[in-house]
């Protein structure tokens, strides 16, 4: 999640900053809703505007977090969120969480070699090199992981709303490269969605406390529950320029 500025989801989260960036091209299309969705190392949260005002919608169980974890349980059913979260000391080989470090990464990459000495569950290396992980047998992309995630994003959403919604902005940290960005949107495809934006999340940030309209430089700094990020934004007309400082991971 992010955590700039304010805490983060519930309250004012990264998905409700989003909905700031939104309001440039509005929260409906000619194509229907699009909805903000912060896909967070550690938790996840999706918004929608009413109106002007952002909202933060709660899950169904309640909470407008939803832990990103996905797991597999005896069963071979697919359990994401809050019971994935539960079952997770009893079945941690099958229970990953934390794919945001490996999405969009090959395998020999040395962020991948040190969360395969971290974390329970395998890491596997695909046929193309890329880092997949294992769950129950088989292999699952850190993508299609995501899209477990946004599955759930997304019909927490619906369930809300009441219709069908198939739009939305996803939020990267600054410094994903495209191979990272694409995989988040390949997420969003899994998932039935068609990602209209990628936006940093220090520009989501920045832009839901008016600072498009100022001009300098800004200090955003991303206290995340896996990740600490500082990114530095140069605001010039209206327009965005992020460099990322080196990011802490397993904080």
């Amino acid at each position: 999640g992010f955590q700039s500025f304010q805490s983060s989801c519930p309250g004012l989260s990264l998905a409700q900053r989003w909905s700031s960036a939104a309001r440039a091209f509005s929260s409906k299309s000619a194509e229907g809703d699009i909805i903000g969705i912060d896909l967070g190392t550690t938790n996840s949260c999706v918004a929608v505007m009413e109106g002007k005002n952002p909202k933060v919608i709660e899950n169904s169980e309640g909470a407008r977090t939803t832990p990103s974890i996905v797991a597999m349980n005896q069963k071979g059913e697919i359990l994401v969120g809050i019971p994935a979260k539960r079952q997770a000391v009893t079945n941690p080989t099958n229970t990953v969480f934390g794919t945001k470090r490996l999405i969009g990464r090959r395998f020999d990459d040395p962020q991948t070699q040190k969360e395969q000495k971290i974390v329970p569950y395998k890491i596997v290396k695909a046929t193309n090199g890329d880092a997949w992980v294992e769950i129950n047998g088989k292999q699952y992309s850190p993508s299609q992981i995501g899209a477990f995630v946004l599955t759930k994003m997304k019909e927490t959403a619906e369930g809300y709303l009441g219709r069908t919604v198939s739009n939305a902005v996803i939020t990267v940290p600054a410094y994903f490269n495209d191979a990272q960005r694409q995989a988040t949107k390949d997420a969003g495809k899994i998932a039935g969605l068609d990602v209209k934006r990628i936006i940093n999340e220090p520009t989501a940030a920045a832009l839901s406390y008016g600072m498009n309209e100022k001009e300098g430089l800004i200090a955003v700094f991303d206290l995340g529950g896996g990740t600490f990020d500082v990114s530095i934004l140069e605001i010039s007309s209206g327009v965005f320029e992020a460099s990322a400082l080196p990011s802490v991971s397993m904080v």
